[in-house]
């Protein structure tokens, strides 16, 4: 069975896959209107790998970037509507689905904001997601402490995990400890910066790789206090 390869969209070129997603005049109005950057010359190119190097690789960092898969998927969607239907889609309606769809997924993903004071004795469940394992040490004697600290995906909702429950205990009520006031508006500024945020206490035998966090944050571990329960 022969099959016409030319583009049923626009009639000018072969239908490729990059043809269709970037080449094609709706696909390309459409990446024109969206905030993805489109620099001339660099994207959109008639070279696949070069375009979705470009997406995953090149763009900045801000949310207004993650629309580039869900545009992908509406420039396909509006292909087939007029392979299968003949209906034509403008591509500011596909570009505004495109946002419609990418902000519903975001707002799905995003978990309430959790402080968990509850299992000062015994481990939680592992988060699902990202999560950060912290450490500290610091001599009673002297003026000088350490931090480490090990990112598992550097994403914007973050569990962070700590063998401190004192820690846990005044960041989730930071009111009854005034004395770390100016600290505690440190960490209130750093918890804005995620959109989901959350401290869990972990006993420090349940992980192994927050020994050697300790071993950095510390010289001198014999002289660590017991900050237990």
């Amino acid at each position: 069975m022969r099959m016409d390869p030319q583009c049923v969209r626009c009639g000018m070129g072969d239908e490729t896959i990059n043809h269709m997603l970037f080449e094609c005049p709706p696909a390309r109005q459409a990446w024109a209107l969206s905030p993805i950057p489109t620099p001339s010359e660099h994207f959109p190119t008639d070279a696949l790998y070069s375009n979705m190097a470009h997406l995953f690789w090149n763009l900045p960092d801000n949310d207004d970037m993650l629309i580039f898969p869900w545009l992908l998927w509406f420039i396909w969607k509006a292909r087939n509507s007029k392979v299968f239907s003949n209906d034509d889609h403008n591509p500011q309606d596909v570009l505004e689905s495109a946002i419609m769809e990418a902000r519903a997924w975001a707002a799905a993903q995003t978990v309430t904001e959790r402080v968990n004071i509850n299992s000062f004795t015994q481990a939680s469940p592992a988060p699902l997601g990202e999560w950060c394992q912290i450490d500290r040490a610091w001599k009673v004697t002297e003026c000088r402490a350490g931090l480490g600290c090990m990112l598992v995906h550097n994403k914007r909702r973050m569990n962070f995990q700590t063998d401190c429950a004192q820690l846990v205990k005044m960041v989730s009520k930071p009111t009854e400890l005034p004395a770390f006031a100016i600290l505690l508006e440190e960490v209130a500024k750093c918890r804005g910066m995620f959109q989901a945020f959350s401290l869990t206490y972990i006993p420090d035998s349940s992980s192994a790789p927050r020994c050697v966090l300790h071993k950095l944050s510390s010289t001198d571990s014999a002289s660590r206090p017991d900050l237990g329960t």
